[in-house]
């Protein structure tokens, strides 16, 4: 037999076995160290510091050069550099002295580059970076709480892609600025696989995925498609937001409410004795609809869907995110309808995770991570919690958000606060209330601004009551549960005082019983 007939597979499962070891060898995440993508320094600052430094050279340059040669010599010349450099035939030393300025830039921009390195291994993800000063940053597989990917407007046109991975703790996030696009989902994919415990899973091929059609059609399909890989998440989302019902949500709001006062209270001042006030309505206006801007087209083409490894939550028009949220990862879930939705029976999901930024970080984003569902009808409520909440059947969780969110009074379920709170609480106390479901603790409140809390027993930290004063003549006490910090609380107030110490032993022994039972940690991992 020659040499090329014994090199043909003999058996067809040879033939598998050999292209899915070449896809596992073509993965991000085999422990290698690799690089960011080459256009990086140019998108994380090169390109700002590029039009900053033309815009002083521009507006500057007089000052600059005479600062050299001295305003006498200089100002024969009419105070053109130009003039200047070619009547003393400098021409040839400012080309080098350019040169000299753009090779520094390209090798400042080179080496950052490429000192900037990143590996995945069965344990966590590391990250390396720095010229002069070397930083070495580690996040643990167990310890993730999600993954992002964002793709600004800039970026996306090169077909480069931020995978941010959340971490628990402050400040301990890990970012990828940037990857190729295709290399991003292929690379979530990878973490989430070996955070997930799953044994003998072949990973999927991370090279780049251009189609045939070329790069600009690449790029316009990218435009299209919030996701680039389909296998991530189910096609159809199980919410979908008109994008009216986005604008609407945006302008109904407190921020309206407070610019029309505001602006009221400029033109009251504007006639009684200080019209100057009224100059500052116009920066103030615009700073209002820049806000309106950015929260209408962060929430277009929202969806969220399950996938293998957790939920997924897209969203954004010109810039799109992405985050997968494993199993096990939401600490608190608050349903909420602030006062001026109820006409319109709109409801909004937020959630707390164990990532905290650190002091000074951008507030937008913590708030974009803490929304799971910006705006949606009570029918989309309900999907959502079914998705979140696996242990809980549709139907109990139709009943649930029904007599959570528009229930009161005395409940089977629901142990409520007595008639003799009300002094503390005399609109609200009858949707006070708590009940225990499956493996969740719900909490229900709220007069004007309903909100229903649900979390998950083994998410909970500590359970506490409380009994003031004034509460003890009346027989009352407060309990709450704790979690992660976040914009989500788990409290109920005002309950009688059997009813808190139930709150207590009751709520302590069933997180501890989920606790000791919770597996989400390891998801996908096979019990020995």
């Amino acid at each position: 037999m020659s040499d090329e007939q014994s090199a043909v597979p003999q058996h067809p499962e040879s033939a598998v076995a050999a292209v899915a070891q070449s896809l596992a060898n073509d993965t991000l995440a085999d422990g290698e160290w690799h690089r960011l993508h080459p256009a990086t320094p140019l998108l994380r600052g090169g390109i700002i510091l590029i039009v900053v430094l033309g815009y002083v050279i521009a507006n500057m340059r007089e000052r600059l050069i005479a600062m050299f040669v001295g305003n006498d010599e200089y100002s024969e010349y009419g105070g053109d550099p130009l003039d200047w450099i070619y009547r003393e035939n400098l021409v040839g030393w400012a080309l080098v002295a350019l040169a000299v300025l753009l090779v520094v830039l390209i090798l400042g921009f080179y080496f950052s580059w490429r000192m900037h390195t990143f590996r995945v291994t069965h344990e966590a993800v590391e990250v390396r970076s720095g010229i002069l000063f070397r930083r070495h940053r580690r996040a643990a597989l167990d310890r993730i709480q999600g993954i992002n990917i964002t793709r600004a407007f800039i970026p996306r046109l090169v077909g480069a892609a931020k995978l941010q991975i959340s971490v628990a703790g402050q400040g301990a996030s890990v970012e990828l600025a940037y990857l190729g696009s295709a290399r991003t989902d292929g690379l979530r994919r990878d973490v989430l696989r070996l955070a997930s415990g799953a044994k003998g899973e072949v990973a999927a091929p991370a090279a780049t995925q251009q189609s045939a059609e070329g790069f600009v059609t690449d790029r316009v399909n990218e435009f299209l498609a919030p996701e680039l890989d389909p296998d991530l998440a189910e096609p159809e989302s199980v919410v979908r937001i008109p994008p009216m019902r986005i604008v609407g949500s945006v302008v109904i709001s407190d921020t309206t409410v407070f610019l029309i006062l505001l602006i009221i209270g400029l033109v009251f001042a504007s006639i009684y004795g200080t019209p100057w006030v009224l100059f500052s309505v116009v920066p103030a206006i615009i700073g209002f609809f820049t806000y309106y801007w950015s929260r209408i087209t962060k929430s277009f083409r929202y969806s969220i869907a399950a996938t293998q490894h957790g939920i997924r939550v897209g969203f954004g028009l010109l810039s799109t995110s992405n985050e997968t949220i494993p199993p096990g990862r939401l600490h608190g879930i608050e349903v909420r309808q602030p006062l001026l939705w109820r006409p319109f029976g709109w409801w909004e999901i937020r959630i707390n995770t164990a990532v905290q930024d650190t002091p000074g970080s951008n507030q937008n984003q913590a708030q974009q991570r803490a929304t799971l569902m910006p705006v949606g009808t009570i029918d989309d409520v309900e999907r959502v919690l079914a998705l979140v909440l696996p242990g809980i059947s549709p139907e109990e969780s139709s009943d649930l958000v029904q007599r959570g969110l528009l229930g009161s009074g005395p409940d089977d379920d629901y142990i409520t606060a007595p008639r003799a709170s009300w002094i503390f609480n005399p609109l609200t106390w009858r949707r006070v209330g708590y009940a225990l479901l499956g493996d969740v603790l719900i909490t229900r409140q709220g007069f004007a601004h309903r909100r229903l809390v649900i979390v998950p027993l083994a998410r909970i930290q500590s359970v506490k009551i409380t009994q003031g004063p004034w509460q003890r003549r009346r027989g009352l006490a407060s309990g709450q549960a704790h979690t992660v910090a976040g914009p989500v609380t788990a409290s109920v107030g005002q309950l009688s005082r059997d009813s808190a110490l139930g709150f207590f032993s009751n709520v302590n022994e069933a997180a501890t019983n989920a606790a000791n039972s919770d597996t989400t940690q390891r998801w996908a991992a096979v019990p020995e």
